[in-house]
């Protein structure tokens, strides 16, 4: 994938679980990292990623703050990289927060700040990146939905709500970029090893005093047959593979990689 070496990959919600493993499997390949997270990370955290990812071969690397949750902030972020003159070539809308609470229980603000990160922010980085990409007449949006963006589970109404829409939006944007070298595509990874899912894991340790690995045996295994929790760089390897002059020809898909999760 050598042809990677002069594009720019931006990755939403980069600082840790699938993120931080898309960018490293992107930086092996020499691109040109663009880290987003919505906290304004330490000089000390900033210097440790950048030289993190050059040493496993990033061209560059460049850290960017934003809350997804404001489209002002999203806006000023893409200024920022084009005054820079970092074109978006690859996104990866990856940054996505979770609640899990019966819908008579939903905090509303909450409710309303789970779709703004989960699918708006999502609407307004696309918006953005294709501008690049359509001048250049080649982009890659690589939308990280979930398995909830194809079934639903009890107490995650707002969550399943935002992943559906990812994924229609996903094959709504690859109907309107098709012919133009840009291809748009979502991945839904089932139960994966990130902090996201800490507290549901901690939730049902409690509940059955068992030990951590027992309680994420009893939680996965409800719905992901294969019973194991899926690495965060198995899906940092599809990732890339979107990005790749193979997939050129694949736009518009849900790919799922969940353990046999939608198999029913």
């Amino acid at each position: 994938m050598s042809y990677l070496h002069d594009k720019n990959v931006l990755v939403t919600g980069a600082l840790g679980g699938i993120g931080s493993a898309i960018c490293l499997a992107y930086a092996r390949q020499g691109t040109g990292i663009i880290i987003h997270d919505r906290v304004a990370a330490d000089e000390e955290t900033v210097a440790a990623l950048k030289a993190q990812l050059l040493s496993v071969g990033a061209r560059e690397v460049c850290y960017q703050q934003a809350d997804l949750g404001s489209r002002q902030e999203i806006h000023a972020m893409f200024a920022r990289l084009r005054e820079e003159q970092r074109d978006v070539d690859v996104l990866v809308n990856n940054a996505a927060i979770q609640k899990t609470s019966p819908i008579a229980d939903f905090p509303d603000d909450l409710w309303e700040s789970i779709t703004a990160i989960n699918l708006v922010a999502v609407y307004h980085c696309t918006k953005q990146a294709l501008v690049d990409m359509r001048r250049k007449g080649w982009g890659r949006v690589i939308n990280l939905a979930s398995v909830h963006g194809l079934v639903a589970s009890v107490d995650k109404s707002a969550y399943v709500a935002a992943k559906h829409g990812v994924v229609g939006f996903t094959r709504e944007v690859a109907l309107e970029t098709a012919g133009q070298g840009i291809t748009v595509n979502a991945i839904c990874p089932g139960w994966t090893d990130t902090p996201i899912i800490a507290p549901q894991i901690e939730a049902r340790q409690q509940r059955l005093g068992s030990s951590r690995q027992e309680a994420i045996r009893h939680l996965v295994s409800e719905k992901q047959p294969d019973g194991g929790l899926i690495p965060p760089a198995h899906v940092a390897e599809l990732a890339l593979f979107l990005g790749g002059e193979s997939a050129r020809h694949i736009t518009g898909t849900a790919m799922p990689i969940d353990g046999g999760w939608t198999c029913v």
